[in-house]
């Protein structure tokens, strides 16, 4: 019988998935997996949640403290990355870092199978030859859940000790599952924000870590106000600066940020039209195809990239390799908001990530 842990975050994903797996007749162990504890988070009730749905299914319990390495590897890597002037994704580094880091390393030293999750999210197989498989990560049945976005970085060697039962499934379908098996989480809200944080106001927390450093927003060539500090904004975000009435111009259109001049410290803003691009870069890129492949799904219209979760697809006309780590990316239809920090994933015409890497480039 494989033995599998599941990482259960006290939520009903994470439980359906649990409950798949027992009924699947795996021998299953549920982890609660404690990374932040701060007041006004939900980890004692989340942990109690978990705990509660294991004592239901009949299964093993155990918690592990990532504290002091979440705050190491993921808050102050959001810190560094605001304060160097991009738009960081914690998401995707917890998920590299902590689920499918630490917690998956120590789910094979403790001989487990497998490590399972309640993303919604599939792992795709094919045959390279008789003894090699290949692993892909593939949306899932429910598009509008999809979070393969959030989970790119894991690599293919572990996506063949994971799972994730919920990638055929709808969300409808796994609430009804779970109202039908009688699960203490059948109507827990969904959690929402950041990964183990929650719902938080980034804003209180950059001002608390970081503080402010006013400096001029430009228009144009021209001042036309203040802003309380580089890290508290991002590309394509509308206003949250001061005007200075006195300087600006008589007439204004509707102004976004467009860019960032860290050396002085400058916000530079401009028109809607000013945060739309057809072409930028992608550095640290990791390929889960070859070189040629990619070729032949640009010259097909196969391939599609995508910058932000749940974001829409924009198909890739045009890759230049400027690095062996670094591409250029054209696409077809202009995107909004292109922000620098952020994960550019892409995507085949079968919905497997076949590279991905982080945007370096926006303007």
């Amino acid at each position: 019988m494989a033995r599998v842990v599941v990482g259960m975050s006290g939520g009903v994903d994470s439980s359906v998935a649990a409950a798949l797996l027992v009924a699947g007749g795996y021998d299953v162990t549920g982890v609660y997996l404690t990374c932040w504890e701060e007041p006004g988070c939900r980890t004692d009730q989340d942990r109690k949640d978990a705990l509660r749905v294991a004592t239901q299914l009949g299964i093993r319990f155990e918690v592990l403290d990532f504290r002091t390495e979440y705050r190491e590897k993921v808050v102050e890597y959001f810190y560094k990355e605001y304060e160097a002037g991009r738009t960081p994704n914690p998401d995707v580094v917890c998920n590299r870092e902590i689920k499918f880091g630490l917690f998956y390393d120590w789910a094979i030293s403790h001989d487990f199978d497998y490590v399972a999750t309640g993303h919604y999210a599939k792992i795709m197989h094919e045959s390279t030859n008789e003894k090699t498989q290949k692993y892909f990560l593939q949306r899932p049945k429910d598009l509008s859940k999809d979070q393969t976005y959030f989970l790119w970085e894991v690599t293919p060697e572990k996506l063949a000790h994971v799972l994730f039962p919920l990638g055929d499934m709808l969300k409808t379908e796994v609430r009804a599952k779970a109202r039908t098996l009688g699960l203490p989480t059948a109507a827990k809200p969904d959690s929402m924000g950041i990964c183990f944080i929650g719902e938080v106001d980034v804003t209180k927390l950059l001002r608390e870590k970081l503080g402010e450093k006013p400096g001029p927003v430009m228009w144009d060539g021209h001042i036309i106000g203040q802003h309380g500090g580089l890290w508290f904004y991002t590309v394509g975000q509308r206003g949250g600066w001061t005007l200075d009435h006195t300087k600006q111009k008589t007439t204004m259109p509707p102004l976004y940020v467009v860019g960032k001049e860290i050396k002085t410290n400058k916000l530079l803003v401009g028109t809607r039209e000013q945060t739309i691009q057809t072409r930028f870069s992608i550095q640290d890129m990791r390929f889960m195809v070859g070189e040629q492949e990619l070729e032949s799904l640009v010259a097909k219209g196969k391939l599609s990239v995508r910058i932000r979760n749940l974001g829409d697809l924009f198909k890739v006309v045009q890759m230049h390799k400027q690095t062996n780590e670094q591409v250029e990316l054209q696409v077809a239809e202009p995107i909004f908001g292109v922000a620098e920090g952020q994960s550019g994933v892409l995507y085949d015409d079968l919905g497997r990530i076949v590279c991905g890497g982080i945007i370096c480039m926006s303007r």
